[in-house]
């Protein structure tokens, strides 16, 4: 007779198949491709960068490095970009305050736009309005109002829009898409993200520019139709931290790991209800956006997780839960432990069993269950390394090889959109202190 098995040691014997399954050889994957040969004049994509600060500033500085790319002239409010964009790309650069200058170009063919949230709407309608195709950082909007109006703008004209979370040019969420489209899972029954941060700067709380004053920088235009307020280098540094601005941890980190799931995933939605809680338990620093900050979202019949905190260092992971197995994307790599969802031992319960029922339970299960020795069932794992799905490198690359092809992008307006309209349902709710649904979300 097989000795009694109990409830622990179920649970160890599954939790040192899950380990085994973690340790499979990692598969090395390809990186996205960037034509290296030149291009030739005829080919060549001039663009104009709108804020050049800093997510902008690394973008410019990428981008100049594409081939048969090339920045034509620099935007923004704050003179001290403009120094800086003429020392990145070279003393002759055009620069200026008004972005309008660089729509009204006709050498310039596209516009990469990395500006606070609250002028995402304005520029992007302004550009493709004016003919131009525009990479815009994420989250697309500022509003869910905002990004309708975006999202028809860019129909209505026909041209490219690409939003800046990087996640869909990623080959890392491009193997997780295909391993989700085989099946590889079963039938989904969860997702779930979350991602932590433990400093200052982490919490946006950046050093203004020493020399910021009212001289060097457009501040009224700066606020653009906020309520205004006398100059302050703290806010114009850490706009983020005020929802006049920004959209707080889930436009600036909820996206990045929604883009990524709806991605991988294969869907193009939003969730139909959402409902978060959170606070400032840590940088209570006059900020009036949550730093942690907790949303449970549904998607269909599938409800998704997602956990933010800027007060507790932590892994960024997003997990997608099937019958099968486990999906497990973090920024390097990707790891699908399959689960047979089968008992490997008798039930615990029958530890409640009189013994002669118990007896005879366990001969039966095992008799009914156990393998032929040396034909133990395998279930190997999959892991795959990649470059980090946080590289700008084959986005902008894929925006302007569509800015020359004509094809689409996948995170155009209305996927981009749709991440947004969610990261508002979550501020939504924060705010409103109930969950809300998306009719609620449309009309606030």
């Amino acid at each position: 007779m097989k000795p009694r098995s109990s409830r622990r040691q179920f649970l160890q014997t599954s939790a040192g198949a899950a380990g085994a399954a973690f340790a499979a050889p990692r598969v090395l994957l390809d990186p996205s491709p960037v034509e290296a040969s030149p291009v030739p004049a005829s080919d060549r994509v001039r663009f104009g960068i709108i804020g050049v600060g800093m997510q902008g500033s690394g973008l410019l500085s990428t981008a100049i490095t594409l081939p048969g790319v090339e920045c034509a002239a620099a935007c923004d409010l704050y003179d001290g970009r403009h120094a800086l964009a003429r020392e990145m790309v070279g003393p002759r650069l055009k620069t200026t305050r008004r972005y309008q200058e660089l729509l009204q170009d006709k050498e310039i063919d596209c516009i990469v736009a990395a500006v606070p949230d609250h002028w995402h709407k304005q520029i992007v309608v302004d550009a493709v309005s004016a003919g131009k195709d525009v990479y815009c950082e994420k989250p697309m909007s500022h509003s869910a109002a905002d990004g309708f109006e975006m999202v028809a703008a860019a129909q209505k004209s026909g041209r490219i829009v690409q939003i800046g979370s990087q996640r869909t040019s990623s080959v890392v969420c491009a193997k997780a898409r295909e391993l989700i489209a085989q099946g590889v899972l079963g039938e989904l029954g969860m997702v779930e993200g979350s991602l932590g941060r433990n400093s200052p700067n982490g919490a946006w709380q950046y050093p203004p520019p020493p020399d910021l004053s009212p001289a060097n920088l457009d501040w009224d235009t700066w606020q653009g139709r906020v309520p205004k307020r006398p100059f302050d280098p703290v806010v114009f540094a850490r706009w983020r931290c005020w929802r006049e601005y920004g959209t707080g941890v889930a436009g600036d980190l909820m996206v990045h790991l929604l883009s990524g799931m709806l991605y991988a995933w294969g869907i193009n939605e939003a969730p139909r209800r959402a409902s978060a809680t959170g606070g400032i338990r840590r940088w209570k620093d006059g900020r009036n956006m949550p730093d942690v900050h907790a949303c449970l979202f549904e998607y269909g019949e599938v409800p998704v997780y997602i956990r933010l905190t800027l007060g507790t260092d932590g892994p960024e992971v997003l997990r997608f839960l099937g019958a099968k197995g486990l999906l497990e994307l973090s920024p390097t790599s990707l790891t699908l432990t399959p689960q047979a969802g089968i008992d490997t031992r008798p039930s615990y319960y029958a530890a409640s069993f009189p013994r002669a029922l118990r007896e005879e339970y366990f001969e039966k299960w095992h008799r009914e269950n156990d393998p032929t020795p040396g034909q133990e069932a395998l279930l190997p794992g999959e892991s795959y390394r990649g470059p980090s799905y946080d590289e700008v490198r084959p986005h902008l690359w894929k925006f302007f090889q569509a800015v020359r092809t004509r094809q689409p992008v996948a995170q155009d307006a209305l996927f981009g959109h749709h991440a947004a309209l969610a990261c508002h349902m979550a501020n939504e709710s924060y705010f409103r202190r109930g969950p809300v649904t998306l009719d609620q979300a449309i009309k606030s």
